[in-house]
């Protein structure tokens, strides 16, 4: 005799052939997904969210976990006025500074990101998630536009102990800050050579940590503690969540998606969707022959993103209709392979090595050619355009003595003793003279000395006269705020004196299928696909080929799934 569930199963086939149904289906569980989640089970609608690796949270979970998000509660709350108009006046000027409106950044979407990022984080506080301000100092980073902000738009997670998750806490993915304390202290923490109360700071969090775990407790930061209490508040909302997943077809009906084709415990199922499926299953990172035909002279291996980000579902998307756009873009993040990065699991970051006093980036002739602050997404733009033309991957990251007694290189002191293998692996070179330097990396002395002298006398001046740099608000966040009387601008002087290399690395691939404002994949006449949503970093994104500030792709990540389920749901403006 047939189980009842047999039985329903059966009749299921009978009607629409599938093995299962649910209101909403997610492929993928980044940040945009469980926040989609949310809202289709506060209007009373099933949600099963498919992710095809072992754990969940996505790339969200291993990121800082940072949401920029005009005009939110937390400005209010701080007495920094904002406003909507301003976000969309900056926007626009960074659109038009770009070149204009991209396939995936029309002034329609912007307008709605803006007005629904901020109801965005009202929904999710309201339902529990704790979110906070980032910092009172995360400058937009191009904060001399019109409308840019140079205090903070940026929102995080509080700290968040995952055993509250129960035997859920196994399945999600690792962080990369996994201690009680909050993201902006944590940063504070590379200046514990200037400011003695870092020291006692830092003990703090050690003791914290020690104590914390000795009494059964398991705290995260950053991105793991967003998607830890987003997957605390999926749960208790009685969202359903299979890992271990992948899906390997769009079913389309009469020009209407349907539901998916997905793998779990060695069987393929045909799930269906009433209200439609939403894809934010990440970009294509990991995937080098896409990288090559989209995105050439970059590697997966420098990418920080997790080992499934490979661009499946984009190319299911577009297999059924869907468009992609802007897929030569990325979310630059240059990184400083030192060795053993290879199995490190985030990668060093180069934005705040060169960005400091005491350094500048050169390519391979030896010269100067960008802003060594600024936007990490320009930076990496940048070098990769200069290497078209001059040798710049990997170009060098040059550093005096005075920078190594200050700050750490790859999350290394190296003024009194150099890591084993750093210079005998050729990542590491030192030498007593600007010139020994240039010839140990193959520059010609004589071109690294006049840049290093003309970087002196800039720095004099106190103006960078060839790229300004130190001149935003931006810039004098990513210098060091013990150092006047400019943050980023210092003297490159006293010997020894250091290289180190620095590449094109990423968090993640920018560019995926093209949606309209409320989140729905469009083919090639502009017409929206029924009952097909997309998100994150799977759509050509909002903020068209420029990164406005920090957490602009996990805010249209979580805003974009917000629209879509509150769109496919009928909803309007009710949540």
């Amino acid at each position: 005799m047939k189980s009842a569930r047999s039985s329903a199963r059966s009749a299921e086939r009978a009607m629409g052939g599938f093995d299962e149904h649910f209101d909403w289906v997610v492929v993928g569980s980044g940040a945009g997904s469980m926040a989609s989640a949310l809202v289709m089970r506060t209007a009373g609608k099933s949600v099963l969210v498919l992710e095809k690796e072992p754990f969940l949270g996505g790339t969200t979970a291993k990121s800082g976990g940072v949401i920029w998000v005009p005009n939110n509660r937390f400005m209010r709350e701080a007495g920094d006025p904002d406003s909507a108009e301003a976000a969309i006046t900056y926007l626009d000027a960074l659109a038009e500074k770009e070149g204009g409106d991209t396939p995936g950044s029309t002034r329609e979407k912007r307008l709605a990101y803006v007005d629904q990022a901020s109801r965005m984080v009202d929904f999710l506080v309201g339902r529990g998630v704790a979110l906070e301000r980032a910092s009172d100092f995360w400058p937009d980073y191009y904060d001399a536009l019109p409308g840019g902000c140079k205090t903070s738009r940026t929102v995080t997670a509080a700290p968040f102990d995952k055993k509250e998750l129960g035997a859920w806490a196994k399945k999600l993915r690792k962080g990369f800050a996994e201690f009680p304390v909050r993201l902006n202290d944590a940063m504070k923490l590379n200046y514990i050579r200037r400011d003695p109360a870092l020291k006692k700071a830092q003990t703090r969090v050690i003791l914290r940590t020690i104590w914390t775990r000795l009494k059964g407790q398991h705290y995260v930061t950053a991105g793991a503690a967003l998607q830890g209490r987003m997957l605390k508040a999926s749960l208790a909302a009685g969202v359903e969540f299979r890992t271990d997943s992948p899906v390997s077809e769009l079913i389309l009906e009469d020009g209407k998606v349907t539901g998916v084709v997905v793998s779990h415990e060695g069987k393929s199922r045909r799930i269906g969707a009433g209200l439609g499926v939403l894809i934010n299953a990440g970009g294509f990172a990991q995937n080098q022959t896409m990288r090559d035909r989209y995105m050439p002279g970059t590697r997966a291996e420098w990418s920080q993103t997790p080992e499934g980000d490979t661009g499946e579902m984009l190319v299911e998307m577009e297999r059924i209709g869907g468009v992609l756009a802007q897929m030569d873009q990325m979310v630059g993040y240059q990184t400083t392979p030192a060795p053993g990065w290879e199995k490190m699991y985030v990668t060093p970051p180069g934005q705040g090595l060169t960005g400091k006093p005491h350094a500048i980036l050169v390519d391979q002739s030896g010269e100067r050619y960008m802003n060594e602050g600024g936007s990490y997404e320009l930076y990496c733009e940048t070098m990769l355009k200069r290497n078209a033309s001059v040798p710049a991957v990997p170009s060098w990251a040059i550093l005096d003595a005075q920078y190594v007694a200050t700050y750490k290189v790859a999350d290394k002191w190296i003024d009194k003793k150099i890591p084993a293998g750093w210079i005998e692996q050729g990542y590491l070179h030192k030498a007593d003279t600007i010139e020994a330097l240039a010839a140990l990396i193959g520059i010609k002395p004589a071109a690294l000395a006049a840049t290093v002298t003309r970087w002196n006398g800039f720095v004099a001046a106190g103006e960078d006269a060839d790229f300004h740099r130190g001149e935003t608000a931006y810039d004098a966040w990513l210098g060091d705020p013990y150092h006047g009387p400019n943050r980023a601008l210092g003297t490159i002087e006293k010997g020894p004196f250091y290289a180190v290399p620095v590449v094109p690395g990423d968090v993640s691939t920018y560019g995926g299928a093209v949606t309209d404002a409320q989140g729905r994949v469009v083919d090639a006449d502009g017409n929206p696909i029924v009952g097909l949503y997309a998100t994150g970093v799977s759509t050509a994104s909002v903020m068209g080929t420029s990164y406005p500030g920090a957490g602009a792709s996990i805010g249209p990540s979580l805003t974009f799934g917000y629209i879509a389920a509150k769109h496919a749901a009928g909803l309007g403006n009710q949540v």
